[in-house]
């Protein structure tokens, strides 16, 4: 039986994108798409589009509230496709992955589970991309082995951070030794 040639060009192709993809996640490095549509030349980022469909669940965190029952805030993690795998294997975040944690205010309602609080209004976006490189020497947002930047519900495309040091970091500080990451937050990290 003899294929069109274009039938046949579609399926190698296909082929040697399979086997570039295979490559790359046996040799536990990070896919370079990855960060491709997070950060520009120039080191600035933004929250990936899709993120909720193409990239893998982390974990989730409950801020508790500052009085009575409930929590506050929920945090959602995703991280891009590939990284938990490679931690997985190496214990150490691939650059160029991306995470991306989502900061809601909660709504805390009684139910017949008990008292549940439940993500309400998205409030904005917290993105982290590795770059154990030092990519973007210059440029406030990156250091300490990442890319840092806080986005406002309504601006996906444009920080409010200026200097991650100052905006970022602080939160993370008792994470240091874990690359600034809680992984021991994310059970999915554990081998």
């Amino acid at each position: 039986m003899k294929l069109p040639r274009i039938v046949r060009l579609a399926v190698t192709v296909s082929l040697v994108g399979g086997t570039a993809a295979a490559l790359a996640r046996m040799s536990g490095a990070a896919p370079a798409y990855q960060s491709a549509n997070v950060v520009d030349a120039a080191g600035h980022l933004r929250v990936p589009a899709d993120y909720r469909t193409l990239y893998q669940a982390l974990g989730n965190w409950a801020i508790a509230a500052d009085s009575g029952q409930g929590s506050k805030e929920m945090h959602s993690v995703y991280a891009s496709p590939g990284t938990i795998d490679v931690y997985r294997k190496t214990g150490k975040f691939p650059d160029g992955a991306v995470l991306v944690k989502e900061v809601f205010a909660t709504s805390t309602n009684e139910m017949t589970t008990g008292t549940v609080s439940r993500a309400d209004k998205l409030q904005g976006w917290f993105v982290m991309v590795k770059d154990s490189k030092g990519t973007h020497p210059g440029n406030p947002l990156w250091g300490d082995g990442w890319g840092w930047s806080w986005f406002d519900a309504d601006k996906p495309l444009k920080t409010t951070s200026t200097d991650y040091h100052s905006d970022c970091q602080g939160c993370h500080v008792p994470a240091q030794a874990t690359d600034w990451i809680y992984v021991n937050g994310y059970p999915v990290l554990r081998h």
